[in-house]
């Protein structure tokens, strides 16, 4: 099946840009690039990048960059090779999925027939060889040949011996044969046999002519020669007889034949380089730099310059002297831990921990992004300590905007632009946890109205702490038998009380300090778990927690979402129980998300939840009652259906979703309102010919009335703001196109009072 998308879901200058309502952005990793094209095969102008999730270009005249991911068009993430197709706009991206794009002319072409295919065995896609008019991909289970003028499925040709499946490493050919480095060995074939489908067409060169038994890397013809890749040496093929051409010790991933060069990305363990070989195999320059060659995975020589894709330090250019690097501004790479915004800047932790709540050892540190720039703190950039692995909670400082980031197993870090960052760890109130010892584990921040820092200190036998506004700390003890002394995410709610999770099965903690956080005499703690009596949460795993606008603490478990909408009662004789909501789906009433793990919720500025599962992202109603939005990857640019964190940017309505295949966020409906119109915008504005999108009038107070009308006072259009913006699809009431003219605002607010605040003005032709 063919499946043509445009090029894109926005207009390729913005994607940069915070997209308009309704649009997707992604905020992918381009510091792992592992294949090139060489623009001597091709387009002369352009040198296209593949990463694992996504791809893009250099403009070799002018080194502008263009992107292209899943929230610009492509099928998914997940690439695996990329080539030049057979005119200079084509280019074949394929996926491990065996999912195949081709990108022509800014738009991408979906051939998913190998996806689909109920043909058993490994289809991964290793390498694309392209010989025009076809594209021949090599797979796991053999060769598969697309038509790149039709854009489709031509043949399938299974090699192996006696006609089974074999795994297809690359392919290459001359004028004679199709050469295929395979699992069993080298094998080539005619290239005007009729029926290469059939494995006896297939001839096996390993074992014959000097050139050793066993599975061969890759293959590459250059002009009167094959050279072969096998356990890291080359072998080279002139006439009948195999030789050996080179070897020196190193681990070669790629030779790349490319400039009348042979190219070899070649690694040791911490370190690597690109050898540069003549054709007779000797040894002409050894490219090496810690900076900018790490692991590579494939160079190429264009114009006497060499590119290098490299899986840590991006895409890189050696002139000969210097080096320059080409990598698109971006996170260093997805977000594991939490996510905050704070005054229009996203605060992303990189780090994680294991199913069963051991650190997994990631040292990829924080990310911010912020007018449009990614920044990244880390060992890598040189601004993080090493010994700082799994960041995964953060709180944001509401009095100078500093950041305070815990570590799973490094202890606290408090991190303030432009000053040396400060590590809480051994000589401060953390202590380690008691079955790790030197593993100090921060796994939960959050501050409360009155400057108080609240830490969970998981595995300490005093797991709970408060740094106080003065600098001075309190430690408190859980006091139930709770395995491992494991608390993490916490949320204050409005009555001052601590609500903390505790992983792996163990419920939720309230706790409750009294008058004063330094008198232990009153200090309450409860204990919420699944069951009535007990709490009557939906399930004794809880994943997330939220406090709405109303002051209800949303509770996301295994089994579905948990509503305490009494917090403040939770001590009281009567107590407060969780309510799990019954919703109607179809024609069936069920507990919200009652079958779904909730990884995250997020409230937007008219209240709505955004709900974050293995199966995608909701948008629901304040109440819970309705969905407004349901994305997944089958129906929109969300990278994965794997959702773990979200995040919302107040001011614009951006909402981020940090999948399991990276960072994106989509542009909402609803923004944080006040109680009075602040600096009120409306964007579009004029509101341009042809223009069918969404009209934002943002800055209104808070749920307020909003009325367009015409310069004589007569109603076009009304709606009620969602939190601080109202939105307009530009037509009227009845759903009439409007006419060109001036089109005024006016606001009226919960007391009555109207205001005209601003004007539109439409402009049809």
């Amino acid at each position: 099946m063919v499946i043509l998308y445009a090029a894109g879901f926005l207009p390729l200058a913005s994607r940069s840009q915070i997209p308009p309502i309704g649009h997707w952005r992604d905020h992918l990793p381009y510091h792992q690039a592992i294949r090139l094209t060489d623009p001597d095969n091709g387009n002369d102008q352009l040198v296209w990048c593949a990463t694992p999730y996504s791809v893009f270009s250099i403009n070799l005249s002018d080194k502008s960059i263009e992107r292209w991911s899943k929230t610009g068009g492509l099928s998914e993430t997940g690439i695996s090779a990329i080539a030049q197709g057979i005119t200079p706009d084509q280019l074949i991206i394929a996926y491990n999925s065996s999912n195949v794009d081709i990108l022509e002319k800014n738009k991408v072409i979906n051939i998913d027939d190998i996806k689909r295919s109920p043909l058993a065995g490994n289809k991964t896609i290793f390498r694309v060889h392209t010989r025009a008019p076809f594209a021949y991909l090599s797979t796991g289970i053999g060769i598969i040949v697309i038509d790149l003028q039709k854009h489709e499925v031509r043949d399938t040709w299974i090699i192996g011996s006696s006609g089974s499946k074999t795994a297809v490493y690359a392919t290459g050919s001359d004028d004679r044969f199709f050469y295929a480095a395979t699992a069993e060995g080298l094998k080539k074939a005619p290239v005007n046999s009729n029926n290469l489908a059939d494995f006896r067409n297939w001839q096996l060169v390993s074992g014959t002519n000097a050139l050793p038994n066993g599975p061969v890397q890759s293959v590459s013809t250059m002009t009167n020669s094959v050279i072969v890749l096998k356990n890291d040496s080359l072998f080279v093929n002139t006439g009948t007889n195999w030789s050996f051409l080179y070897t020196d010790g190193w681990t070669i991933s790629d030779c790349t034949i490319t400039g009348g060069k042979i190219l070899l990305s070649e690694s040791q363990p911490g370190t690597g380089r690109i050898v540069v070989l003549t054709p007779a195999g000797n040894v002409e320059r050894i490219i090496q730099d810690p900076s900018f060659i790490s692991n590579p995975r494939q160079a190429i020589l264009h114009n006497n310059e060499y590119w290098i894709a490299d899986s840590l330090t991006g895409l890189s250019k050696f002139n000969g002297s210097s080096f320059e690097q080409f990598i698109p501004n971006s996170p260093y790479s997805f977000a594991s831990g939490n996510m905050q915004v704070l005054s229009n800047m996203l605060w992303a932790a990189a780090g994680a921990v294991n199913t069963n709540w051991e650190p997994t050892g990631n040292k990829n540190g924080l990310y911010t992004f912020s007018s449009d720039t990614w920044t990244n703190f880390n060992n890598a950039s040189r601004s993080l300590p090493d010994s700082l692995p799994d960041l995964v909670s953060l709180a944001i400082d509401p009095r100078d905007a500093s950041v305070w980031a815990g570590s799973y197993g490094g202890g606290l870090l408090h991190f303030k632009s432009g000053q040396p960052p400060e590590v809480f760890k051994q000589r401060s109130p953390l202590q380690p946890a008691y079955f790790s010892p030197g593993s100090y584990r921060v796994s939960g921040l959050s501050f409360d109205t009155e400057n108080n820092l609240w830490v969970a200190n998981y595995g300490s036998p005093s797991a709970l702490l408060v740094r106080k506004p003065d600098g001075n700390w309190r430690s408190f003890i859980v006091p139930f038998p709770v395995g491992e002394n494991a608390l993490s995410q916490i949320v204050i709610d409005d009555a001052k009380q601590v609500w903390t999770v505790s992983p792996k099965s163990n419920g939720l903690f309230c706790f409750n300090y009294g008058a004063s956080v330094d008198n232990p005499a009153d200090d309450r703690w409860k204990w919420y778990r699944a069951g009535k009596g007990n709490g009557n949460l939906p399930h004794d795993n809880v994943l997330s927690i939220a406090k709405d606008k109303s002051g209800f603490i949303w509770v996301g478990t295994m089994q579905g979402v948990g509503i305490i909408q009494c917090p403040q009662e939770a001590f009281s004789n009567a107590g407060c129980e969780a309510v799990i909501p019954v919703v109607q789906q179809d024609n069936f009433a069920g507990y919200l998300f009652g079958n779904e793990q909730v990884q995250a919720i997020a409230v937007d500025g008219a209240d709505r939840k955004w709900v974050g599962t293995q199966h995608g992202v909701w948008l629901i109603s304040a109440d819970g009652a309705k969905t407004i939005y349901r994305f997944a990857e089958e129906n929109s640019p969300l990278l994965s259906n794997d959702v773990r964190q979200i995040a919302i940017d107040g001011n614009t309505g951006e909402v981020f979703f940090a999948t399991a295949k990276g960072i994106c966020s989509f542009r909402s409906t609803a923004t944080e309102g006040t109680n009075t119109n602040t600096d009120v915008l409306v964007f579009p504005n004029p509101v341009p010919p042809g223009y069918n999108g969404t009209i934002a009038i943002r800055g209104v107070a808070n749920n307020s009335i909003v009325k367009i009308t015409e310069m004589d006072g007569r109603l076009v259009y009304q709606t009620r703001a969602l939190g601080g913006q109202a939105i307009w699809n530009g037509k009227t009431y009845q759903g009439a196109a409007i006419s060109t003219g001036i089109y005024l605002v006016l606001i009226r607010d919960d007391a009555g009072n109207e205001k005209m605040v601003t004007k539109i003005v439409f402009i049809k032709k």
